[in-house]
């Protein structure tokens, strides 16, 4: 093993116990085996999951319907970047790391044995260890973090600073969700809440060139940000009428092309009534309870094409590229920079969302 020295036995962390029990604790730092890494966590961002997970969420600690998602008690954090402190043995030669690279491991850890990883879909891994949730995979918010050897690891060049590195995880999210979209030249695309995703969407369905690429959020301040991530039309849900706006400049049929990020139950409906026939639905976000719709518009009325979304496949290295390229305004969607012992005061921050877009944490 090859490691940088004065590497710390202990560290403080952050440890989920129960929906709205983190408890900041002093932790062993962890050591490496064969092929896995360590980085010194130089940033991690609060997600909208992380959010949801400690308000108690289902999808996150389960319900009658389904199992509990998160393992505690467990490290949060699974929007990070880091300096890589050691490399367990074949871990250069398997990662093409070296010590003192700045490098990120996608947020799944996938098994690579199951139906989903054997056919290349590793995102829909069976056993799905997402770091900060599952036992297997110990999340960021502590001052040190492992790559465990089935990762996948990418370098990120050190001239894209770590608080902007945090970012590269949401952003290859908002670019999958993208593509799920399957954007054309001709498309009207619609992208529903400018939080994190929602930015990083609009700033990757630029790039697709669609004929129109309109935003919606209810607070003006994040429209003006869509705007500058290269939004067409901004719309705000609660100052007008935004089907009957989209629709009159559709010629009365709607948009061909709808992402919901915002995580609304209103949004949803809108988007169902908002959309063309045969247009295509992307649904990108996580709810904190159940949606319901009319089927009957999805099928006999519109015969929609619905995709679901999950994780950033395949689409790390764009977003790495899209950072180190200035390719969106990174320093406006990071609204908040704070201190990882504010851990809470981040989490309540991202739950009000009319104060912040992305919150990142820097371990002390």
């Amino acid at each position: 093993m090859s490691s940088i020295s004065g590497i710390p036995s202990k560290m403080k962390g952050v440890v989920c116990y129960a929906p709205g029990d983190y408890r900041m604790e002093e932790l062993d730092v962890p050591t490496v085996g064969p092929e896995e890494v360590l980085v010194k966590v130089t940033a991690v961002g609060i997600c909208a999951g992380d959010a949801k997970c400690y308000a108690g969420a289902p999808l996150f600690w389960g319900d009658k319907d389904r199992e509990p998602y998160c393992q505690p008690p467990i490290v949060p954090g699974h929007e990070f970047i880091g300096e890589v402190a050691a490399l367990g043995p074949g871990a250069a030669e398997k990662f093409s790391l070296e010590l003192g690279d700045q490098a990120i491991a996608e947020s799944i850890a996938p098994c690579w044995n199951c139906r989903y990883c054997q056919r290349g879909q590793y995102h829909m891994c069976m056993p799905h260890d997402i770091y900060g949730f599952h036992q297997r995979t110990p999340g960021a918010m502590a001052g040190y973090m492992k790559y465990i050897s089935d990762s996948i690891i990418h370098k990120v060049p050190k001239s894209v600073p770590p608080y902007q590195a945090a970012f590269i995880e949401p952003l290859a999210c908002s670019i999958h969700a993208v593509e799920r979209g399957n954007i054309q030249f001709r498309d009207v695309v619609v992208v529903s809440g400018c939080g994190p995703l929602g930015l990083g969407m609009v700033a990757a369905a630029k790039q697709k060139n669609p004929a129109k690429l309109i935003a919606l959020d209810m607070f003006d301040w994040k429209l003006d940000i869509a705007k500058k991530c290269g939004a067409d039309v901004v719309l705000n849900p609660g100052k007008c009428d935004v089907i009957a706006e989209v629709k009159k400049m559709t010629d009365g049929y709607g948009c061909d092309v709808y992402i919901e990020v915002s995580g609304s139950p209103v949004s949803v409906k809108q988007g169902l009534h908002m959309i063309a026939k045969l247009g295509t639905f992307v649904e990108f976000s996580v709810f904190k309870n159940e949606t319901s719709v009319d089927w009957t518009i999805i099928g006999d009325t519109k015969e929609l094409t619905i995709h679901g979304g999950h994780l950033g496949y395949n689409t790390y290295p764009k977003a790495i590229s899209m950072l180190a390229n200035k390719e969106l305004p990174i320093d406006d969607i990071i609204s908040h920079q704070l201190p990882l012992s504010d851990v809470v005061k981040g989490i309540d921050l991202v739950n009000s969302s009319s104060e912040s877009i992305k919150v990142v944490l820097i371990p002390e």
